[in-house]
């Protein structure tokens, strides 16, 4: 039976990329660094505590981490900042190559892409050959962070917000899959990526700046429904999923022999409503959740429901609920969000709010 909120939008709701979580050794000296070049300055939380809820995919012991949550309020998806406490962080075995299974880079949105990739050069960033066009003929570079991890910065006409980073949020992420057609069902049917960008397979030119001259891969773009809703929809904006799957050899498992929380893309998440009927249709669909909160957790200043999935070469699929949201901390506002329509976007003034908690260098 499908649940309706308030005989309006049917449950569950997925208002887009909340965040993608990055395992790194040292979360502050790393939120530093994508402060300043990837313009996440907004924490939504910082805290410190127990991942006990996720000894599934931390070798069946409770570790200890801490995990800054950070925004760009221009629009698109955060970053959770992730580092274990209780250990050292593992690394690759294997350098990761394109077509890995898992997270093999994030998109981040640009509005000028030149004067980016201008600006990261002079800066002496670790920019990937030069400015291309995609299959779609949208303009993009690639980037890798000090800490070895992939970023496809792209234009976008998606925004929540002018202001003076060169970069938006997240605007989607590129997945390594073994095989895209089985894939598809997770990324379309249950978190609703139904508009298809293009398909195609062969070499693919705009990817050599990584090193792929000669390597054919199969490649499908999906973009997120136009009629996404829910409070965080419009700070979320549009995103996009591109999987991609290696012909020429076999791919390796990204995480092989290591945990979640270890170095590098450790999950994508998403913000949805009706985390029960979220669970019900992820069964059917044949992605039955492998973690659930079941009730509200608390990070410090936010609160709220979250669950786990993989897709179907084990890629983390996390989901958050959330309850409650530092809307400007400092004064003391914290916005409630049981109780509201979960259609229902937040008014834009009342998001802007959230640049009170902004942290500047």
């Amino acid at each position: 039976m499908v649940r309706r909120s308030n005989n309006s939008k049917s449950l569950p709701i997925i208002s887009g990329i909340q965040q993608v979580g990055i395992g790194v050794s040292n979360a502050k000296e790393a939120w530093k660094w994508y402060r300043k070049y990837f313009g996440m300055d907004i924490p939504v939380f910082e805290d410190a505590a127990t991942a006990s809820l996720m000894t599934r995919y931390t070798n069946n012991i409770a570790e200890q981490r801490y995990a800054i949550l950070a925004m760009n309020m221009q629009g698109g998806g955060g970053f959770e900042v992730w580092q274990y406490t209780s250990k050292d962080p593992l690394a690759p075995k294997q350098k990761v190559e394109l077509g890995d299974l898992g997270i093999n880079a994030i998109k981040i949105r640009a509005r000028d892409i030149v004067k980016t990739f201008q600006y990261f050069k002079e800066e002496g960033l670790n920019v990937l050959g030069k400015i291309v066009k995609s299959p779609d003929g949208k303009s993009h570079f690639f980037i890798k962070d000090p800490y070895n991890n992939l970023f496809q910065v792209e234009e976008s006409d998606s925004w929540f917000n002018l202001g003076k980073s060169l970069t938006g949020g997240v605007s989607g992420c590129i997945i390594g899959v073994s095989d895209i057609e089985k894939s598809l069902p997770l990324y379309q049917n249950l978190l609703g990526y139904t508009e298809l960008i293009y398909k195609n397979s062969g070499i693919q030119n705009d990817l050599a700046g990584l090193g792929n001259e000669e390597i054919e891969y199969k490649r499908i773009k999906i973009q997120s429904s136009p009629d996404r809703c829910g409070a965080f929809s419009e700070l979320l904006c549009q995103t996009e999923i591109e999987l991609i799957s290696c012909q020429d050899r076999k791919p390796n498992k990204i995480f092989q022999d290591r945990f979640w929380g270890d170095l590098g893309f450790i999950h994508l998440c998403f913000d949805i409503r009706g985390m029960a009927e979220l669970e019900m249709k992820a069964s059917s669909l044949g992605f039955s959740f492998t973690v659930n909160s079941a009730n509200s957790f608390d990070m410090g200043k936010a609160a709220g429901q979250f669950a786990y999935c993989e897709d179907p070469d084990g890629t983390l699929i996390e989901f958050v609920e959330t309850h409650k949201v530092p809307i400007a901390a400092k004064f003391g506002f914290f916005l409630n969000l049981r109780n509201r329509k979960p259609e229902k976007h937040l008014p834009k003034w009342m998001l802007k709010l959230l640049s009170f908690n902004r942290v500047k260098d």
